[in-house]
């Protein structure tokens, strides 16, 4: 264990310094969801029903998971830049633990995902969002963000490894754009279709942007009568989700490390 953990603090340095020499792409991570939140609370909120403060409560969350969930396409395209430029082989070479580097790639993620969703949480404030719950929901719902965040870094990673190539790996990368779509992260669910309200209801990122809304007190947060298990118990939804992922995708993205031939 104090192995891995020494080996996983070394990649995580790699990670951190790697993200440093490269400051376009920090502030394209920090203002595209701060962007999307200009957009969609002041243009598409006012063709809602939902009244635009009262939407503009209901889309932070919202845009906080679809931004925890990115650690799909994030943790995709980085352990599949490695593998092909052969980062990934020379690590191979070391006498390390085989699970170090997709775990320190995970947590620098995972570091820099949480100081990303700072200026996004200043800028919902700005725009009328609150944290009603207090201290204890705020950090409930941090959590709940940033272990959701790991998992689908870790899932990410499994693809990453999987892929043929990087141009194959971003282009999965970017249609991944489409899931919080499909989802409660933009809007409420309970005017979907019947067949559509079940997707996005399954979908975990719904699950975790209404265990937010819970947490922090915000609109959106009682699901509507029928409602899928996860977001009728959002918080313990978001959980299991996030659990159920980092046991399906932890031991096989270590295992594929280990292997190599990506």
């Amino acid at each position: 264990m104090s192995t891995l953990l020494h080996d996983g603090a070394a990649v995580l340095t790699r990670q951190l310094q790697k993200a440093r020499h490269a400051p376009a792409l920090l502030i394209l991570t920090q203002t595209m969801p701060i962007t999307m939140l200009l957009f969609f609370g002041y243009v598409l909120g006012s063709a809602l029903a939902m009244p635009g403060a009262e939407y503009r409560e209901f889309l932070v969350p919202g845009l906080l998971a679809a931004t925890a969930a990115n650690g799909l396409m994030a943790g995709m395209f980085t352990a599949a830049q490695d593998a092909h430029r052969g980062v990934t082989d020379r690590f191979r070479t070391l006498p390390m633990s085989r699970t170090a580097v997709p775990l320190g790639q995970t947590a620098a993620d995972l570091l820099t995902t949480g100081v990303s969703m700072v200026p996004l949480m200043l800028v919902g404030l700005a725009m009328g969002w609150r944290i009603k719950t207090g201290l204890p929901g705020a950090l409930g719902a941090l959590g709940a963000l940033l272990l959701f965040r790991f998992a689908t870094a870790w899932v990410g990673t499994y693809l990453g490894l999987l892929s043929r190539s990087e141009e194959a790996a971003g282009q999965l990368g970017g249609a991944t754009f489409v899931l919080p779509m499909l989802s409660s992260a933009y809007l409420p669910t309970a005017g979907l279709p019947g067949w559509l309200r079940t997707v996005a209801e399954w979908n975990p990122i719904s699950a975790v942007a209404t265990a937010v809304r819970e947490l922090c007190g915000n609109a959106g947060a009682q699901a509507g009568s029928g409602a899928a298990w996860p977001v009728a118990h959002p918080v313990a939804g978001a959980l299991l989700w996030s659990v159920a992922l980092l046991v399906l995708f932890v031991p096989p993205a270590a295992r594929r490390f280990g292997r190599g031939g990506a």
